[in-house]
């Protein structure tokens, strides 16, 4: 765990898992940010910053992959199924964060064809929000449970 959390190591994992885990892979960065957190509190807010940053790009993959796939699909089903997207646009893509409907809310907007830099704007401050609440609720859990979890886990 200890050799995670170095700097060199530590913060490229955390970029490449957030960015994997963006795209539609099932895939969970948080356990990567916190494990390089908890090892080296020093990395908070780079890891923040770099998990923000892959989870990001992800998600412009995630909305370029949606781009180009509405080239070989019918535009009516596009209109017909996710019309709400577009009336509520780059804003929309403040939910990017949630779990199991983020990343495919970042293939829709690409989909839909909605202004690449303010979607991009929007899925940055959501995914940045994510990873600070998330990070300040599991520093709060007390080591000793986290010491058990160890423990349960094997």
């Amino acid at each position: 765990m200890n050799a995670l959390a170095l700097p060199a190591v530590g913060l490229p994992t955390v970029f490449t898992i957030s960015f994997i885990s963006a795209t539609l892979l099932p895939l969970a960065s948080e356990p990567a940010v916190f494990a390089v957190i908890k090892s080296n509190p020093s990395l908070l807010w780079p890891a923040i910053l770099v998990a923000t940053a892959g989870n990001s790009l992800g998600g412009a993959v995630d909305y370029w992959l949606g781009f180009g796939a509405k080239k070989a699909v019918s535009e009516e089903l596009g209109g017909r199924w996710f019309g709400w997207l577009a009336r509520f646009g780059p804003r929309a893509m403040l939910l990017s964060w949630l779990p199991v409907v983020g990343d495919p809310l970042c293939v829709l907007a690409g989909w839909l064809k909605l202004p690449f830099w303010p979607s991009l704007f929007y899925i940055a401050m959501g995914k940045f929000f994510r990873y600070v609440v998330l990070t300040w609720i599991l520093l709060r859990i007390p080591d000793g449970i986290w010491h058990q979890i160890g423990a349960w886990l094997g």
